[in-house]
């Protein structure tokens, strides 16, 4: 097909529908329809643009005043409190910016110079920038949003299929959840063969489980840095998890550091349906042996 155009980064562009295409040597076959003409979807991550209404005061919390609360925005450009910045990702960014579904902890409301009521970032787990951002593109987090789900339901497990890329969940012999998902990437940076970020396998149970957590690691050239991942869902002693994706789109194709990639969606059914139970507050919990529902990888 013939290239109409370009999109640069953090172009918001209307999706119409998606639809099956041909990319050749890739898994992902589907495209995005927009009113320029199609896009192949990993390169987009679907968005929503849901404008709120700023709370006035925050609620108390064991740590204070405080909330949790997703960005509802495309994306909120962000002005540090106490520079310089320490966090590779603000160090690195000219224009740096939250994006859609992310979560953050807020624990301070202002009003700017043009009348702009703020909310302030602090992230428990990060490097100790506090960030200001516009408090409309917040959406806050009750409750309900990590309520359990199907909380009476016994024999629950997780089963992620690396070589198809999927990951499912069962009660008993019966299938309750099926996505897509991305699990470790199985070459490196040059395209050689490497178990370094494979998604190791085996049965593993949960140990602990996050609202929203700051992620970083790897190297130079091979390393991240991602704030405010939201719905982790750690089962392996070494960081590997089931989480919230905000950075691809590319669901069926191995594209993390040894993480199980879902959509932001995915990532939060999971986090609410398995065990152990998290509470808004703190929105963090780790438990012993033998931990909470039972994860399985297999190649």
């Amino acid at each position: 097909s013939q290239t109409v155009g370009k999109l640069y980064e953090d172009a918001v562009v209307p999706w119409l529908r998606e639809v099956l295409g041909s990319r050749p040597y890739r898994a992902n076959q589907r495209f995005v329809e927009t009113p320029d003409g199609y896009i192949w979807s990993p390169y987009l991550q679907p968005v929503r643009n849901m404008i709120n209404v700023p709370e006035e005061s925050l609620p108390e919390s064991s740590l204070g005043p405080g909330m949790w609360a997703e960005v509802s925005v495309p994306y909120l450009d962000v002005i540090l409190a106490n520079p310089p910045a320490r966090s590779p990702w603000l160090q690195y960014s000219q224009r740096p910016r939250i994006y859609y579904t992310q979560v953050f902890w807020i624990d301070q409301i202002n009003t700017d110079e043009q009348g702009q009521i703020r909310y302030r970032i602090n992230e428990r787990y990060g490097y100790g920038d506090l960030l200001w951002a516009r408090a409309d593109g917040f959406r806050p987090l009750t409750a309900d949003d990590v309520s359990p789900l199907r909380p009476k339901s016994e024999e629950k497990r997780v089963f992620v299929d690396v070589k198809r890329q999927t990951l499912s969940c069962f009660e008993g012999k019966d299938e309750v959840f099926f996505t897509r998902v991305s699990t470790g990437m199985l070459n490196d940076l040059y395209g050689n063969p490497t178990e370094e970020w494979e998604t190791p396998p085996g049965i593993r149970p949960i140990w602990r489980k996050l609202i929203s957590v700051h992620m970083t690691g790897g190297s130079t050239g091979g390393g991240y840095d991602l704030a405010g991942v939201s719905f982790t869902t750690l089962f392996e002693g070494n960081g590997v998890a089931i989480h919230s994706t905000f950075w691809h789109n590319n669901f069926g194709e191995p594209m993390s550091h040894g993480c199980v990639n879902c959509q932001p969606e995915d990532a939060k059914w999971i986090f609410r349906w398995t065990l152990p139970k998290v509470a808004y507050d703190p929105g963090d919990l780790t438990v012993s042996m033998p931990g909470g529902t039972l994860v399985e990888v297999v190649k």
